[in-house]
């Protein structure tokens, strides 16, 4: 037993725990949780808590079921929903190994470190600072019908007694009391859509820090008689949810994209980077826009990318450089705009840091910067300036991601394929729903 797991056993004590909720994460990004009593904890270092892998999605077969919960002590903290005045409540998330100890080759976490110790066996650390859009929505919806917001203001509208300005102050408590620092909150650009920032961080901690926030999202919403959605684009007419993630690679304490006197102080690291997640751009896209609905984000405009391209401040480009700051050469990064809020960020970090570790590795060619707003080019001019589109579709995402080399290295062959098949059957399902859309245009002429 380490330092870690004593402080863990010793804030139980001290702090009333009477349930401790070990938490991961299935092949799609949803949260799994089994509460175990504090006096089990010590066992649960040592050995592990066992499961039945079958019943998770993507986890194991049947006939290879049992696997083991073990908890990582550095992520020990209190549930702030779960404790009034009486006994506290506490999570850990768990790293999933085999009954022989070998990790799990089904664990999305696992996935996420294995990259990052690729990465660090080059010298480099992965850095991701996430802006986490969502919809606030007046009751539970459901049946189909359209949402209502819980205001009508707009991009960072301040508004007298805002419930959204209400909701965010208690998030955000909630969130600095789990450790989990936020940079920036502010309405977003649709009705009832807010903004939350988290600050840089290790991309493992980013990660579950991430499926901590839905969670705590989720949580403050409820309380408060509303509810959270992180759909990427619950509505035709207004903006979708994106995760704008910033990310950047250090070696050592020096930041791998700085350079000073460059183009935008952007190093040739930094800029071999950007040109592996550009190549790699098309393949990926159904790890970082897993969802039927994704695509509905990506081919709405707006502040969301349609295209493979970079530029300096575009914000219609994929990949934007920021503007450098006088003497903040620590802080030099690059931000990708194509990420959603209902990503498994376990998968969608790793095969990012996958596809620029490999624009490193091959020393990969920036193209041109794209200079223009793209969405107001005509196809004519895109494809002169060998801008290519990002998939339109779920369907059009997988047929690429099934040939990628990249794609099946990085999440190993079992979540790989898992994640693919589990995407197909979602297309083949979404495909063959009749909409509103279909009805309300035909059903009156035809």
């Amino acid at each position: 037993m380490g330092k870690q797991e004593d402080f863990v056993l010793r804030a139980l004590e001290e702090r009333d725990v009477r349930f401790v909720r070990l938490w991961f994460t299935d092949v799609l990004g949803f949260l799994k949780s089994v509460a175990v009593a504090p006096a089990e904890l010590e066992g649960a270092f040592t050995e592990g808590i066992g499961f039945d892998g079958s019943a998770i999605e993507g986890f194991a077969r049947v006939y290879e079921a049992d696997m083991l919960a073990k908890p990582d002590p550095a992520t020990f903290q209190i549930l702030p929903w779960r404790s009034g005045d009486g006994p506290s409540t506490a999570r850990m998330f768990c790293d999933i190994s085999m009954p022989d100890g070998s990790p799990s080759y089904a664990d999305p976490r696992y996935v996420l470190k294995r990259t990052l110790s690729a990465a660090a066996e080059k010298g480099f650390t992965f850095y991701t600072h996430p802006e986490i859009e969502f919809y606030l929505f007046k009751d539970t919806p459901g049946g189909g019908a359209e949402p209502v917001p819980v205001d009508r203001s707009g991009y960072f509208d301040h508004t007298a007694q805002s419930m959204g300005a209400d909701f965010r102050r208690e998030a955000i408590t909630m969130l600095e009391s789990m450790g989990i620092s936020v940079e920036y909150s502010h309405h977003e650009g649709g009705p009832g859509q807010q903004e939350i920032d988290l600050r840089y961080a290790d991309a493992l901690s980013t990660a579950d820090n991430i499926m901590t926030f839905r969670t705590v999202i989720r949580e403050v919403a409820l309380s408060q008689g509303i509810w959270a959605s992180f759909m990427p684009k619950p509505f035709t007419q207004h903006p979708g949810s994106g995760m704008h993630t910033h990310v950047s690679l250090f070696e050592g304490d020096q930041n791998a994209f700085f350079e000073a006197g460059a183009e935008y102080q952007l190093s040739k690291t930094g800029r071999q980077f950007i040109a592996g997640v550009l190549q790699h751009a098309p393949e990926i896209t159904c790890v970082t826009n897993q969802w039927v609905n994704s695509y509905k984000r990506l081919i709405g405009g707006g502040e969301a990318p349609s295209y493979i391209c970079w530029g300096h401040n575009n914000r219609s480009a994929m990949i934007r450089v920021p503007m450098y700051k006088p003497n903040k050469g620590q802080s030099t990064r690059i931000e990708l705009r194509n990420l959603d809020a209902a990503c498994n960020p376990y998968l969608a970090f790793a095969v990012i840091l996958a596809a620029g570790l490999k624009g490193i590795e091959e020393g990969y060619e920036l193209p041109r910067e794209a200079e223009d707003d793209v969405w107001s080019l005509t196809e004519r001019e895109r494809k002169s300036l060998g801008i290519e589109p990002l998939p339109k579709s779920l369907n059009e995402a997988i047929g690429i991601s099934e040939n990628s080399e990249l794609l099946a290295d990085t999440l190993g062959e079992h979540v790989y394929d898992f994640f693919l098949r589990n995407k197909r059957a979602e297309w083949d399902e979404y495909r063959g729903q009749v909409s509103a859309f279909e009805r309300e245009r035909m059903l009156p002429v035809l």
